[in-house]
């Protein structure tokens, strides 16, 4: 008697489908894979285009801050004399790529005046003020002794940065930056002169 051959037939008909089965799990791996790399390059364009609108929003506020700080305290009156009106908060319209559209709004609060030391012609320096803000006197040999009473005063400015542009969300941005600007005495007690200290109270009667 002859030995019983498998037959190939049975062997096929046991594989059948399983070349379709491994086509359909490489295809699903590979549609994981491009819905993986479409999803990481939105995210990482939506990043870039985050970092882009803050980095202008900066640079409206900057621009701000430098507008405000270069008419601060120095306008003369019309008698020539400093200015003794506090500086006043403002709101500014800014087209940062001068497409001739406005961009960003800045909002400007009234500059605060954080201290002010006395300006000496000495070489030495100022002790650290409130918020740990430093203002130090002059360098010696400023011609600073000819001048009576000026004071170093540190000024916060601090902004909002509204994204107007068309099709925006109006994502906010704040911008806080310090100024320091040379005042005279008159300045000094009208700005940056601490309130006076409330009168205490007298101390009740013992029976």
């Amino acid at each position: 008697m002859k030995p019983r051959v498998p037959s190939t037939t049975a062997a096929a008909a046991a594989q059948r489908g399983a070349a379709l089965i491994i086509g359909m799990v490489m295809l699903l791996l590979i549609t994981l894979v491009v819905t993986a790399a479409f999803n990481l390059s939105g995210a990482n364009l939506k990043a870039v285009g985050n970092l882009q609108t803050r980095n202008e929003a900066v640079a409206a506020a900057n621009r701000a801050i430098e507008a405000v700080a270069t008419s601060l305290l120095v306008v003369p009156g019309e008698d020539g004399t400093p200015s003794l009106t506090p500086p006043q908060g403002t709101v500014s319209m800014v087209d940062i790529n001068n497409d001739g559209v406005n961009d960003y709004t800045v909002t400007v609060a009234p500059p605060v005046c954080v201290r002010a030391t006395k300006a000496v012609d000495s070489g030495g320096g100022g002790a650290a003020g409130p918020g740990g803000i430093t203002g130090g006197a002059s360098s010696s040999g400023s011609g600073l002794a000819a001048l009576p009473d000026q004071y170093n005063a540190v000024w916060d400015i601090s902004t909002t940065v509204t994204d107007t542009t068309p099709g925006a969300t109006g994502t906010t941005t704040s911008v806080r930056q310090g100024v320091r600007a040379l005042l005279n005495k008159a300045q000094f007690e009208a700005l940056c002169a601490p309130p006076p200290a409330a009168p205490a109270e007298p101390a009740p009667a013992s029976p």
